[in-house]
């Protein structure tokens, strides 16, 4: 049956006419029964001005009167008191409406307040209500709860708000609101809860919140609240949780709030406050959680917060903190999470936090809420002791990017993300590391560890996902032990001395996607046998002892996702392997475009603590880069500095998704394939000091992207053709060709030895010496994107000129343009570190 229109209810209003006038004189909630008919009529219109609530199955098809022709028709049967989300008091007047998801698509504009003056309770939240808020609703003068979180309406919060002096909860959140908070807000003396967080509210506080006397409950994050915290708030000594966070509140944190002593919660993350930590926070004796990253807080950590001897959870990373850890924070046993990371603190470690004896796991819902230790991104320095965490729970341990150094202390047995890298550690890894037989990332990378790497971390005793040794020292024979069982997806084992010949037991490893073994002393044949690995994207053999032919007559599928192939600077000859190449299907367009649209813009990996992302180092446009991040998109061939003869082979212009070609320094001869101008996503082209002959293809032309072309020291001969993009590049793409002749050949000026690419970027430190001694002392920090959309090339960015602003906002439109081919949000952009 449908809704009633407003004339369908007119027959009915003369026996209750009588209603009306006492309704001028008397509130409608002293009337019994005859209020009723008002409130019916009220519900029904607003009823028939939403969408959706017309069909018998809608949330409101309860909502109807009975039939004009009924015989026992009265007041009694036109009220609204069984309907759907309606609640009455014995009088029988509308007290709650309770409509939580019930699919209500509209406005309240058609909602009568005046008729329901009774209503005491309305949660509207989770629909679809949009428009503005009635400022009728200030009429609701009995009303003490009222809930329109979580749906779409607009505009100002309306001072009439200001009148409901019965509120004791007010929930506008997950709106589209602007404007301020009404002043008006101060006159809810008995208003317990506001929670107005992720709506679009700008402006100042009202100072008049610190009227609020009876204030347990205050969330206002997420939206662009400016200027400073009010000191009034300090009188609301009843408040026990304050959520400001993700806003652009400025000024120092209130002294006033260590006087909040009922306060369990304090987030004030993701602002700009300014000006040291309070000391008088260390009065906040019921304090569970302080959350203040991101903000510009400086000095000392208090020593005061460690008598906050509840708190679980402490968030003071990502400001500008500096001096010692104090000791006193060895007394916040409860301690769950400690994120003190990306500040400024020197000194050693107290001994005190080695004493977390009494962190232990939480469990919600048959979930495991991990224990979590942050130091990473300081200057702490100091040595740890051997026995390190293995006496605590920690879940998480982050030491990274500090001076620690001594011998690497050992985790928990709790422990399942460990990461100690870019620190000054020290001796040997002990087999004891195993202990922690949850482990799935552990990361030391860039220290001064040595000897040989525990065969426990090779075996199916721990079920590592991630294992990053990279440039330390060790050495030795790598365990021939990697078993069935297996999770293992990164093995980063680069930059070391390991030496003998890989372990053909890693072709149990079933889900590995990233092997990097560059920069060792491994002396092998090429292992076929890593052919067969399925997930397979990495792959990196750079600056080995790799010797002999690359031949792969018999299988009929190689590499089937291989996106990075890094064989050089070894030993290798015999001719280029087409039959290897012909068979790089992750290099080839039509199986880029099968990919699922939806993954990351970058090879990383969920773990449930953390996302790891992969990084490795690669030769780009002639220099040895670190890419912090590797997009997906980035897909490169590199051959060079071996010894392989013979021609090109055409099919190599089959890998049309590369964005990158490295061939240089070998044998090769004969001419230049003109399949590499298939190659259409192709930014750098090396195929310098070879024994290439014959002429440049005109091809090569094609080529739109091509930031990076050296065809040096070859025997290249003819004209140089002038079409598009070849014409862009300079006599030093083509020295040593002697037969060669035309532009860029005979008009070689000074500008001649810059780098042609427009987006390679280099900065660097005055009294720069000779290359390779220079680039090893460098901070080097890469994203790429390539390809379809175009390339980026930010390399070797010194510590002491930091990051450009300029730059960074050049760097951010191209990582849009990059979300924005992937079919990704802007929040998926890269982010440039730097790295070593």
């Amino acid at each position: 049956m449908g809704s009633p229109k407003l004339e369908t209810l007119v027959p009915f209003l003369p026996s209750f006419a009588f209603c009306l006038v006492l309704l001028v004189i008397i509130p409608s909630c002293s009337v019994p029964a005859y209020s009723s008919m008002l409130e019916t009529q009220a519900l029904l219109i607003w009823k028939s001005s939403l969408q959706k609530q017309n069909q018998s199955t809608s949330s409101l098809s309860s909502w109807t009167l009975p039939p004009q022709n009924a015989t026992d028709f009265n007041a009694t049967s036109a009220c609204p008191c069984g309907w759907y989300g309606i609640s009455c008091n014995q009088a029988k007047s509308v007290i709650g409406i309770n409509l939580t998801s019930s699919n209500i698509r509209g406005t309240l504009n058609e909602l009568t307040f005046s008729s329901l003056l009774c209503l005491a309770y309305v949660d509207l939240h989770i629909n679809e209500l949009f428009d503005y808020i009635p400022p009728q609703v200030g009429l609701l003068t009995n009303l003490t709860y009222l809930d329109l979180s979580f749906n779409q309406l607009s505009g100002i919060i309306p001072r009439e708000i200001g009148e409901l002096t019965k509120l004791e909860v007010l929930d506008l959140a997950f709106n589209e609101l602007n404007g301020s908070i009404p002043d008006e807000i101060g006159q809810l003396c008995l208003l317990n809860e506001l929670a107005l967080f992720s709506n679009q509210l700008d402006g100042c506080l009202p100072s008049s919140l610190g009227n609020l006397s009876s204030f347990a409950r205050l969330s206002i994050s997420n939206n662009s609240f400016s200027g400073s915290i009010p000191l009034e708030m300090g009188n609301l000594t009843n408040l026990e949780e304050i959520d400001m966070g993700g806003n652009s509140m400025k000024g120092p944190i209130p002294p006033t709030f260590g006087k909040l002593m009922k306060l369990t919660e304090l987030h004030l993350y993701c602002n700009k406050l300014t000006g040291f930590l309070p000391p008088m926070l260390g009065n906040l004796k019921l304090l569970r959680e302080l959350n203040l990253h991101r903000n510009n807080l400086y000095g000392s950590i208090p020593s005061t917060l460690g008598n906050l001897t509840k708190l679980t959870l402490l968030y003071l990373l990502d400001n500008r903190l500096s001096g010692y850890i104090p000791d006193e924070l060895g007394n916040l046993r409860a301690m769950i999470q400690l994120k003190l990371n990306h500040n400024q603190l020197i000194g050693r470690i107290p001994p005190s936090l080695g004493n977390l004896t009494y962190l232990r796991y939480l469990l919600l819902r048959n979930n495991q809420l991990s224990i979590d230790l942050s130091l990473h991104h300081n200057q702490l320095s100091g040595q740890w002791p051997i026995e390190g965490f293995s006496n605590t729970s920690l879940s998480s341990i982050n030491l990274s990017n500090n001076k620690f150094g001594g011998p690497l202390p050992l985790p928990s047995p709790s422990t399942r993300f460990y990461s100690i890298e870019k620190n000054k550690m020290e001796g040997k890894i002990s087999s004891s590391i195993c202990i922690a037989t949850g482990l799935l990332l552990l990361i030391l990378s860039n220290n001064n560890l040595i000897g040989s790497l525990p065969e426990c971390l090779s075996n199916c005793s721990i079920g590592l996902l991630v294992l990053n040794l990279r440039m330390n020292h060790l050495s030795g024979i790598i365990p021939e032990r990697f078993s069935l069982q297996s999770s293992l997806r990164t093995l980063d084992l680069s930059q070391n001395q390991f030496e003998g010949t890989l372990p053909q037991s890693l072709v149990n490893c079933k889900n590995l996607e990233v092997l990097d073994f560059s920069k060792n002393k491994i002396e092998d044949n090429f292992p076929v046998w890593v052919e067969t690995l399925p997930k397979l994207k990495v792959l990196i053999l750079r600056s080995n002892n790799f010797k002999g032919r690359l031949d792969f007559l018999r299988v009929a599928h190689l590499f089937p996702k291989l996106h990075i192939l890094d064989l050089s600077n070894n030993n290798f000859t015999g001719p280029l392997p087409a039959n290897l190449i012909v068979k790089l299907q992750g290099m080839m367009s039509a199986q880029i475009g099968r990919e699922p649209q939806n993954k990351s813009l970058y090879m990383s990996y969920p773990t449930g603590i953390t996302t790891y992302e992969d990084s490795v180092k690669v030769i780009m446009k002639g220099n040895e880069i670190l890419l912090v991040r590797i997009l997906t998109i980035f897909i490169t061939l590199d051959l060079s500095l071996n010894s392989f003869e013979g021609n090109i082979p055409d099919v190599i212009g089959h890998l049309q998704s590369l964005v990158g070609l490295n061939l240089s320094h070998n044998h090769l001869m004969g001419s230049i394939p003109p399949t590499l101008g298939n190659l259409t996503n192709l930014e750098w082209l090396d195929l310098s000091t070879n024994k290439l002959s014959g002429m440049i293809p005109r091809e090569l032309g094609d080529l739109t992207f091509l930031g990076y072309l050296n065809l040096s020291e070859n025997q290249l001969m003819g004209c140089i053709p002038q079409n598009k993009q070849l014409s862009t590049f300079t006599s030093d793409s083509l020295r040593g060709n002697l037969g060669l002749h035309g532009t860029p050949l005979q008009s070689t000026s000074h500008n001649d030895t810059q780098p042609s690419p427009p987006l390679l970027a280099f900065f660097q430190e005055d009294n720069t010496k000779e290359y390779a001694n220079w680039f090893d002392r460098k901070v080097v920090g890469i994203g790429y994107a390539s390809g379809i959309v175009i390339g980026i090339s930010i390399a070797y960015i010194s510590s002491k000129i930091g990051r450009p602003k300029w730059l960074a906002r050049k760097v951010r439109r191209m990582e849009r343009r990059v979300a924005k081919w992937m079919k990704k949000s802007k929040q998926n952009a890269i982010i440039f570190h730097g790295g070593s």
